[in-house]
């Protein structure tokens, strides 16, 4: 039997384990990379560890996301990892440089590569044929200090694409309808792999942007091939050695097919709040907006501002509209300088924003009370925007640019003949934002350089024989990092101080939650399905661990949460029976008796509800090696007993 493009670079990068799904595998990390709200907190890890020199081929250290200075705080944390950088042997992309999965996709990234980041929107690079996989901080650091990464080995999923893309529909109508199909737990615990001859009729931004909302159905990761196509890019890029074919062998077996005629889909959006609430655009309607956010690692690439500029050229932004623009990196927007399109966007209205993530992330451009904003972004999650009752529609940037146009809702082919957008030959290649490592002979000269408002990681226990505490909190299904721990411009520059950022924790949810934490000293967290989903924040494991929380109770987890609840040392458990959720209620008083003893020898966990005297029965399926972490109270504390 052949084998599929996933299941080849697992593979080759296979360390330990077996190719069975749903078993624990350990795989060899080729690169890297981390952004500044989950990378001062890996780099803190990374120096725990007393690494000297990373050991893989290469890391690579972005700021995109804390690029709002309102204070020192931000500003602190880039040149700490400024200087772990130097100092470490990782390369450096400075503020403005742009987002870091654009920047890999253009710069870094090369097929057949595994690579790892503390951003689960790290699939991007499967558009270009790699191994790309969201991850912790934690996770992430022991992957440069030469460490194997583990994860479950997932099913294969493959989207066979058939036909064409009519004018005016776009990629992210493909990723839209993959989420309308799937839903946001339907990829967990696969590899998403795109084939059929519809492949051979997309560009690699296009690709990227599929591969990259991958994240947003819970997928492992998402894959194309690498082909003509990918090496044309990395051509154009300046890069043609760093190409190599991968394809799936024709025999290979998939545990799903999906089948999709590209050339039946049209514009379609993500309604309020969730990725998987798709419908047409047609079946939503003419809706008054009142924002447009164009940008982030899905739709920013120069081939997707460039149809945006083409459909603004000439014409003017509604005046109840607010446009805004974020190009994905410095390269997009030298090249839209140069060829006068960013002159066509900005004379239509629109307002330019940095090459960061900005907006994406709640860091600015908060939309009005109860305003409608349409934005090609990857995430419309409750309040993630920073306006609680805001409306965000997430939409193609075709959409985009010609609902802000029009100050309403629109479908893109209203707008007549869909302009010919070709990516060049050659792009502008300046890495000048991008600062080399110091010499192994140099980094010993180089401090480390640490802000006040950096605060040690928070230190885990052993797990104790017994726990008896209460159920601090209840929430139901599809519970986002978001929940757990809020983005923002006025919560992210605190990412690396977990103290304060606990004040903050569930607050979305239960506005006392911290303080009533602090107040039992320890707690359980009971949670629905799908529970997790959403960044790869390890700030949502590690605040609670802060906060004394010893284990959470779920009907099901997102794959990378569940990972980085373990790697915090809090124990993820499942209910046998889903409907014991309802018996249990906040403030009843639970007890896992003997919990160490059963973990360490593998047997039946019961969980005791002393208010109610009824018991239930938990499931968890734990490696030897996470066994051992929670054993030793967490990732950190096992990696320190076993490198002595």
């Amino acid at each position: 039997m052949g084998l599929t493009i996933g299941q080849k670079l697992i593979k080759s990068h296979l360390l330990e384990g077996e190719m069975i799904p749903g078993t624990e595998i350990g795989l060899k990390i080729d690169q890297t990379l981390t952004q500044d709200a989950t990378g001062t907190m890996a780099y803190l890890e990374l120096e725990a560890m007393g690494v000297d020199r990373v050991k893989t081929e290469l890391s690579v250290a972005y700021i995109d996301h804390n690029t709002l200075q309102t204070g020192f705080e931000n500003a602190d944390d880039h040149r700490f990892i400024q200087s772990v950088a130097k100092k470490r042997g990782l390369l450096f992309s400075k503020p403005g440089n742009g987002i870091c999965h654009q920047l890999h996709l253009e710069r870094f990234g090369k097929p057949g590569k595994s690579l790892i980041g503390s951003d689960s929107h790290t699939p991007t690079g499967g558009g270009i044929g790699m191994l790309a996989i969201g991850a912790g901080g934690l996770d992430v650091a022991v992957a440069m200090g030469g460490g194997t990464y583990y994860t479950t080995m997932p099913k294969m999923t493959l989207v066979r694409l058939s036909g064409k893309l009519s004018p005016w529909v776009s990629a992210k109508d493909i990723i839209l309808e993959v989420l309308r199909i799937m839903s946001v737990k339907g990829g967990v615990g696969k590899i998403i792999e795109y084939g059929g001859e519809g492949v051979k009729t997309l560009s690699v931004p296009e690709r990227a942007t599929i591969t990259n909302m991958g994240a947003e159905l819970g997928a492992t990761t998402s894959v194309f091939p690498s082909d003509e196509i990918t090496k044309k890019f990395l051509e154009a890029q300046g890069r043609p050695e760093d190409w190599t074919e991968l394809k799936s062998d024709d025999d290979a077996e998939y545990d799903e097919v999906i089948d999709i005629n590209l050339s039946e889909l049209v514009p379609m959006a993500a309604m309020p709040h969730m990725p998987d609430k798709v419908k047409t655009i047609e079946e939503i309607g003419n809706i008054k907006i009142d924002q447009v956010c164009i940008g982030s690692c899905t739709n920013s690439s120069l081939y997707d501002l460039m149809k945006v500029a083409s459909v603004l050229k000439g014409k003017k932004v509604a005046p109840n509209v607010s446009l805004t623009i974020s190009p994905g990196s410095m390269q997009v927007l030298n090249m839209l300088s140069l060829n006068g399109a960013l002159s066509d966007i900005l004379s239509a209205g629109a307002r330019l924003l940095e090459c960061a993530c900005g907006p994406c992330i709640g860091m600015g451009q908060s939309p009005n009370s109860a305003g409608v904003s349409l934005r090609t972004f990857n995430r419309n999650f409750e309040g993630r925007s920073g306006t609680a009752d805001a409306g965000i529609y997430l939409v193609s940037p075709e959409t985009a640019a010609a609902s802000a146009i029009c100050g309403v809702l629109t479908d893109p082919r209203t707008l007549g003949e869909m302009p010919d957008i070709k990516l060049p030959d050659r792009f502008i290649i300046n890495d000048n934002m991008i600062e080399q490592p110091a010499s192994i002979e140099e980094s010993a000269d180089v401090e480390i350089i640490y802000g006040p408002n950096i605060k040690p990681f928070p230190t885990s226990v052993e797990l104790p024989e017994s726990i008896e505490a209460p159920a601090i909190l209840k929430v139901g299904d599809n519970i986002t990092t978001d929940h757990i721990m809020p983005a923002g411009a006025k919560i992210l520059p605190y990412r690396s101080n977990i103290p304060y950022l606990s004040n903050f924790c569930f607050r979305q949810c239960d506005e006392n939650f911290a303080a009533r934490c602090k107040e039992a000293g320890k707690g359980f967290i009971i949670g629905g399905s799908n529970y997790g989903q959403g960044s790869s924040r390890e700030h949502a494991s590690l605040v609670p661990l802060y906060l004394g929380i010893k284990a959470v109770i779920a009907k099901s987890f997102a794959r990378i949460h569940c990972a980085n609840l373990i790697n915090a040392g809090i124990m993820p458990f499942t209910f046998e029976n889903p409907d014991d959720y309802d018996d249990i209620n906040t403030d009843d008083i639970l007890v896992l008796e003997q919990i160490r003893n059963k973990i360490k020898n593998r047997e039946s966990v019961v969980l005791y509800n002393a208010t109610k005297d009824h018991r239930y029965n938990l499931n968890y399926d734990y490696s030897d090696r996470q066994i051992s972490m929670i054993l030793a109270g967490g990732l950190l504390n096992y990696t320190k007993i076993n490198s002595k």
